[in-house]
């Protein structure tokens, strides 16, 4: 007998106990009152934005620092608070692991200090060129100057695996001030919300992410600065100031080209919500304003380098696609999935004798844990096309959902999926491109059970997936410890706000697996800790296969959980959270 698959999106389940108001905020609303969008609200002058604004509380009337240098947030001391404890903490870190990353960085500031423009992207004194697009090229120019001026060897291009404390202290303060970007864009996503304490919680849970610690403040990179570009252009889009989304995600694609894979969810939000009236016809002048806006950003980005006719060069080094369909560590995806299945093929084949081709080149190709190209022992290659052609059939769906459903709550999802689907199928994925799901996944943790439950399994894999890129004793105690604090910090009230008992026999079975698990990760880290010392030099990738393909699980059924929820929602109004529910 046919039998339909448990529906994955909630359903209204009785009353439930509302949460209970953090002092300092407005008590919290019945479900049915909330909404994840601004409606008719009146506009603020001073910077053109429409939101909500309530009237300051008992806590609130008092003009801060930020706002009376007008940058138009009041910061409260808790959020102070948050800032100086990060910050510390960070400061303590300077002398932590650094990846290869930093070197890579060091280089750039020496690339863009001590060569003329035309040969940035030329240059090849050093194995770590130049391969992002040229705002992030401008951006390390601009981080030179200073540079210079403390320590001239920093910039010295000849002056390879530079470490001294100098430089050391420079690059990671540079991330710490660069960051705040991403902190004023949280602090500026409160004002407007209907539940200003719960999402406190999660602009706090964002700025704290331990995936920013590990990639950004030990590893070493610059997401927080980007992601806060992006956090930007989404509050741009809630507020309503579509144009400026748009501009400001066309400046995010010039600094770091992985967001393009979110372009399609803008191009259908600004095409129906800004170049489109509501009959459905085309706004001329809106949609040359957008288009001359994103035009212009491009030509400021690339412009200079076509003149100098270096546009193959540029998409040479953008897009190398020489390298393998894996990153030498896996990155928990549908990939590393189908990866290990070749593996388990290939062992079945060598000790039942089946009578399958064997592709000798793909004995050892996809599991000695090195750059270079996966060839795979029993399955068919995978070739770029067909990730390309798998992702972009699977972002269509989302998409025609989107143009159905143009409203800030279904653009934040369908941008979250889009994300999502480039990490499941993309080529080449690096796990660190975790974060394109997580960091807009958070801006829905709150809005019902469903999606924190999606957000929860896909938190605890996809940051447990950022655990091997920290690998030195004194790291591995950090990780562990700051992401169990964050998680009880952060996941706990979430999780009190909008727990929903499961209602069908279906969706406790679903509740149960789930929960084992999580539970899962437990015996798993205690695993990949002692196989190194129990091993020893034999099967050194073990630990890192088992943990990437226990975290592909998780994510790859978060990412179904996820697609089921937006593509089964009846009405994704921007006047109500309640409407899947």
């Amino acid at each position: 007998m046919d039998t339909a698959p448990p529906d994955l999106s909630p359903k209204a389940s009785g009353s439930k106990r509302p949460p209970r108001p953090m002092r300092g905020s407005s008590p919290a609303l019945p479900s049915h009152l909330v909404h994840d969008s601004i409606a008719s609200q009146p506009t603020i002058s001073e910077d053109g934005l429409k939101g909500t604004f309530e009237p300051p509380g008992p806590q609130q009337t008092k003009s801060s620092l930020w706002q009376r240098l007008g940058l138009g947030v009041n910061v409260e001391s808790v959020e102070w608070d948050i800032l100086l404890i990060s910050t510390c903490l960070k400061l303590l870190l300077f002398p932590a692991y650094r990846s290869t990353d930093f070197e890579v960085h060091r280089n750039w500031l020496a690339i863009t200090h001590s060569l003329p423009i035309s040969k940035w992207y030329y240059d090849t004194t050093s194995e770590w060129t130049l391969d992002y697009p040229p705002f992030f090229a401008y951006f390390e120019k601009v981080m030179s100057i200073p540079a210079y001026w403390i320590d001239p060897r920093i910039v010295d291009l000849n002056n390879l695996n530079y470490d001294s404390w100098s430089v050391i202290a420079y690059q990671r303060s540079t991330v710490i001030l660069t960051e705040l970007v991403l902190g004023w864009a949280l602090l500026k996503f409160v004002p407007g919300s209907q539940h200003p304490s719960m999402q406190r919680i999660i602009s706090a849970s964002l700025f704290l992410h331990p995936g920013f610690l590990i990639v950004d403040h030990i590893h070493f990179q610059y997401n927080g600065f980007m992601y806060g570009i992006l956090l930007w252009s989404l509050l741009m889009a809630r507020n309503g100031n579509t144009l400026t989304s748009g501009i400001l995600f066309a400046v995010l694609l010039n600094f770091k080209h992985i967001y393009m894979y979110m372009a399609p969810a803008y191009f259908v939000y600004l095409l129906r919500v800004y170049c489109m009236s509501p009959s459905g016809e085309i706004l001329p002048v809106r949609f040359l304003t957008l288009a001359n806006a994103v035009i212009l950003v491009f030509l400021l980005s690339i412009g200079p380098f076509a003149l100098m006719g270096q546009l193959p060069q540029l998409l040479s080094r953008l897009f190398p696609f020489t390298r393998g369909l894996n990153h030498a560590y896996w990155a928990p995806n549908a990939w590393a999935l189908v990866t290990a299945l070749d593996r388990v093929l290939l062992k079945l084949v060598g000790k039942t004798g089946f009578d399958l081709p064997v592709n000798e080149s793909g004995v050892a190709s996809s599991s000695r844990g090195l750059v270079g190209d996966t060839v795979f022992a029993v399955i068919p290659n995978v070739q770029p096309f067909h990730t390309f052609a798998i992702t972009l059939g699977v972002l269509m769906v989302f998409m025609v959902k989107l143009w159905r459903v143009p409203t800030y709550k279904s653009f934040l999802t369908a941008l979250t999926l889009c994300g999502y689907t480039s990490y499941m199928f993309g080529w080449h994925v690096h796990e660190k491109a975790i974060l394109l799901v997580l960091v807009p996944l958070s801006l829905l943790a709150a809005e019902n059970h469903a999606y924190f439950r999606t957000y929860l399994i896909a938190s605890v894999a996809g940051i447990y997936s950022l655990f091997p890129l920290l690998f030195t004793p004194a790291e591995s105690l950090i990780k562990l410890v700051y992401s169990l604090v964050w998680g009880i910090i952060v996941l706990v009230p979430i999780q009190r706000r909008v727990y929903e008992f499961p209602h069908s026999p279906a969706f406790v079975i679903l509740d149960l697996f789930e929960r084992i698990y999580l539970a899962g990760f437990v015996p798993l880290h205690l695993v990949v800790t002692i196989l190194p010392y129990a091993l020893g030099t034999s099967k050194e990738f073990l630990p890192l296969l088992l943990t990437s393909v226990y975290c592909a699980v998780g994510l790859v059924w978060a990412f179904i959980r996820l697609s089921v929820i937006y593509l089964r929602s009846p009405n994704l109004s921007s006047h109500s959270t309640a409407a899947v529910q």
